[in-house]
């Protein structure tokens, strides 16, 4: 969904200028000042995205003269999955971090809030408070909370503080339950489908593999894969046809290769003991005994 996103990444950017377009008519009718943030923050920001434009144009320079991306590596200083993620892509990332969210605050939310409208601002307070009520979380997650909440007045309206979502945060907003999507969210979708129809049905599908993986019934598998060929995720769909047998055991199936690679770890752990030096005799010999 990320590499379909990236695809679709000009698409992306004209959804999120229609949606601020449409909250700033909003926000004409009513002002309310935005958080303002640190000048040297969005300065250095601005510099390290001007970086990474700089080094993708680079990269592409370098494609066009022929070179592989294990070529383009070592001139450019990157990895060679790196380049190989930029050019799949179609560009350089969006380092953007994604909003905090603790799901243990969720049954505390309403509580919470009304405990900040009281006037409470004291996150300790509000800790033992809902620590009596059965949180299970740390004093840090609700110090989070406090802090997320002062930034943004409880009276200011929900279009200042809204941002267009990365391409990232996108590929995961496609793939959630629209149910479970704000108004927002759903305005913004809206206008990302509008520019870009093909990712409409990328979402569904993602959802209905989703759906598949986490059930036991394989009975829809090969019509997914029939309706995926021809969408944003027919690399997935023609790489799950090369090795149906394997998905259909990993819906099935109540195995995992979890013991597996604990094993594998407990293996690379004693050849390093030895800094990989070990010969396979050795190596054998240590691994029974140890077992």
């Amino acid at each position: 969904m990320r590499l379909a996103l990236g695809r679709h990444r000009k698409a992306v950017s004209a959804a999120g200028k229609a949606m601020m377009a449409e909250m700033s008519g909003d926000d004409d009718a009513n002002p309310e000042p935005s958080v303002e943030t640190s000048p040297k923050l969005d300065g250095l920001r601005r510099s390290r995205r001007n970086q990474r434009s700089e080094l993708y144009a680079e990269v592409l320079d370098l494609r066009t003269t022929g070179m592989s991306p294990r070529q383009i590596a070592p001139r450019t200083g990157m990895s060679v999955r790196t380049v190989e993620r930029w050019l799949a892509a179609g560009g350089e990332p969006e380092h953007r971090r994604p909003p905090a969210r603790s799901v243990l605050m969720d049954p505390f939310q309403e509580y919470l809030e009304g405990r900040w409208q009281e006037g409470q601002r004291n996150g300790l307070h509000l800790w033992s408070e809902i620590k009596c009520r059965g949180f299970a979380g740390s004093r840090a997650t609700v110090y989070s909370w406090t802090s997320a909440r002062q930034q943004c007045s409880s009276t200011a309206p929900s279009n200042a503080r809204w941002r267009p979502p990365s391409r990232r945060n996108c590929a995961w907003l496609l793939s959630e339950d629209p149910t479970l999507l704000d108004e927002q969210t759903e305005q913004f979708l809206g206008h990302l489908y509008d520019c870009a129809p093909e990712l409409l049905q990328a979402g569904d599908l993602a959802r209905r593999f989703a759906a598949l993986i986490r059930g036991d019934d394989d009975a829809g598998l090969e019509q997914w894969i029939e309706d995926a060929t021809d969408s944003e995720l027919a690399s997935l769909a023609a790489g799950i046809g090369r090795d149906i047998a394997a998905v259909r055991a990993a819906i099935t199936q109540p195995w995992s290769t979890s013991p597996v690679e604990g094993q594998i770890n407990r293996l690379k752990t004693i050849k390093r003991q030895m800094y990989g030096r070990s010969g396979y005799s050795l190596l054998r010999n240590r691994l029974l005994a140890a077992a």
